[in-house]
């Protein structure tokens, strides 16, 4: 592609600090992943994040820590990656899937509140593209009916509701390192929380259920089943230098969202999915919602410009289609419209004006 969808940040700093950790002999999760989830806690204002092998794995360890499995209903959203509704049901527990607010396309909390009964244990609300959740609104909800919010936080670091970040709201929000976020591992994932509890039992999960015993003669115990979600030091050391210039390059992409925004302006045929009122976007996906999406999506990207869909309406696809672990709960029209109409835009940090310009210009021809 002329213009690609994305482009990781990858520096000469980057390189030499995995080339350290490659020369170090020692590529396993150790100092360097320790030194990560460090600097993302003081980023994220949290007072625990466990690195993972994904946001998957993240998301599953996190509803294992709550005690959640079969008999237990976890609500999630429609238009999301697969990912957020297949953890409910590979730890046993049912899927009860909501349709979506179509000016965010986050959760809408109407249709989540219809669904809540005496079976439902938690909510796992996704702050898609970046755009961060009604933690306010989220919070009653949880408390009037006594709930677990697990949030999928994959495309939102930097994110921000009230002036804070998205990862210190909910009870435990899971972030993603995939190469499509503009801080990236190559695969990996982050768990933030405030719960000490849940933290130890989650870090004991991801290294086999170990945990440390100075009274066991080699020291090591374990205590709970547990599996490898470790991430290693190789990856970590990605990522780490990518927090160091973090504020840079979310200041960057807030620049290019706004020259999009009027690069956009006054052209019929668009639409721009709202921000959460409160919240400051931190646009890992720029998105628009247009007529003809498919045909738009195949002509720009013929011309050389790589688009992508939003995400997927989970209700469309056989895997939660006469599945006994998962609840169709309503219509989902909202999902549905949103994913016909769903288009994400080029957005990297090397992104120039100029490039901008011909991607709309060669959209608004299309329309």
């Amino acid at each position: 592609m002329k213009i690609p969808l994305v482009k990781p940040y990858i520096t000469e700093e980057i390189k030499t600090r995995v080339l350290e950790v490659l020369n170090s002999g020692y590529l396993t999760e150790g100092k360097v992943t320790n030194e990560f989830e460090r600097i993302f806690t003081q980023y994220i204002g949290s007072n625990y994040a466990i690195a993972v092998t994904s946001c998957t794995t993240g998301l599953e360890i996190a509803l294992r820590a709550l005690n959640i499995g079969p008999a237990d209903e976890v609500i999630v959203p429609d238009y999301t990656y697969p990912a957020t509704s297949s953890v409910v049901t590979l730890i046993g527990a049912t899927a009860v899937i909501v349709d979506i607010d179509r000016s965010t396309m986050l959760i809408d909390y109407n249709a989540l509140k219809n669904a809540i009964n005496s079976k439902t244990k938690a909510i796992i609300p996704v702050s898609l593209f970046g755009n961060a959740l009604d933690y306010d609104r989220l919070n009653k909800i949880k408390r009037k009916y006594n709930l677990y919010i697990i949030e999928d936080a994959a495309c939102s670091v930097g994110a921000e509701y009230k002036g804070k970040k998205v990862g210190s709201f909910a009870d435990i929000s899971v972030f993603s390192l995939h190469p499509r976020k503009f801080i990236t591992t190559g695969e990996g994932g982050m768990i933030t929380t405030e719960n000490k509890i849940w933290a130890d039992w989650m870090n004991s999960y991801k290294h086999f259920g170990m945990v440390m015993n100075n009274s066991d003669r080699e020291g090591i115990v374990f205590e709970i089943l547990g599996t490898n979600y470790k991430l290693s030091n190789v990856l970590a050391a990605i990522g780490l230098e990518q927090m160091k210039k973090i504020d840079m390059l979310l200041e960057r992409r807030r620049e290019l969202a706004k020259n999009y925004e009027n690069l956009i302006r006054n052209i019929s045929g668009i639409k721009l999915p709202q921000t959460t009122e409160k919240g400051l976007h931190s646009y890992q996906s720029y998105t628009v919602l247009i007529e003809d999406r498919d045909n738009v999506l195949k002509k720009m990207r013929d011309k050389g410009i790589e688009v992508q869909i939003g995400t997927y309406s989970l209700h469309m696809h056989p895997a939660f289609q006469n599945n006994k672990l998962v609840r169709l709960s309503g219509q989902l029209e909202n999902s549905r419209w949103v994913y016909d109409h769903c288009l994400a835009l080029p957005l990297f940090h090397d992104l120039s004006f100029q490039q901008q310009e011909i991607i709309i210009a060669e959209l608004k021809n299309l329309l």
